[in-house]
């Protein structure tokens, strides 16, 4: 799924070194806004460990996870998954990204979100893509609304982010199809 600045594709084994650095690099940066973390996430054989499981979890129809990368370089600037899949009469999923802080604020997340919302519309026939953002994460928040997501209520409480229960801003899209 290729877009103008950034492409994406699933992540593999291959990207296991660009990403342990990617998480190296922005290890404060991320924690902002990230659940806690073990210091063994930030080994080779955990990222390893962790591009196997989310392997195991596609070919299940669990959970995609992408690599975020942009097309001049080749390079790994990020990550985004579709994650709590539900199928049924709900047939929807969240969506979660990561974008190196060296690459903030060039369009990448909001190509990126819009190139997984497209792949879970056509490939994976969802209806709904819900986001939860931290109300002081404004560049996050404005890249989904970019993206075509419309903001629905606040989650009071709602994720444990450094020890700590977060508020979060819900935010979703709908399918185009089923509007």
């Amino acid at each position: 799924m290729r877009g103008e600045k950034v492409h994406i594709r699933f992540l593999t084994l291959d990207d296991a070194e660009a990403k342990l650095q990617m998480e190296l690099d922005n290890k404060e940066f991320f924690k902002e806004f990230s659940v806690i973390t073990g210091e063994d996430f930030y080994t080779l054989l955990m990222q390893k460990e962790v591009i196997e499981q989310s392997t195991e979890n596609r070919e299940a129809g669990r959970e995609y996870n992408f690599a975020i990368v942009e097309n001049e370089t080749g390079r790994l600037v990020g990550s985004i998954n579709l994650f709590r899949i539900f199928r049924g009469p709900l047939q929807s999923s969240m969506i979660g990204y990561v974008v190196d802080k060296k690459f903030n604020g060039r369009g990448y997340a909001t190509e990126a979100i819009r190139l997984a919302a497209d792949y879970a519309f056509q490939e994976l026939g969802l209806h709904r893509i819900e986001a939860g953002v931290m109300p002081h994460n404004a560049p996050s928040i404005r890249a989904l609304e970019k993206a075509g997501f419309e903001r629905e209520g606040l989650a009071r409480k709602n994720v444990q982010i450094n020890g700590q229960w977060q508020d979060h801003v819900v935010m979703a899209i709908i399918n185009p199809e089923d509007e």
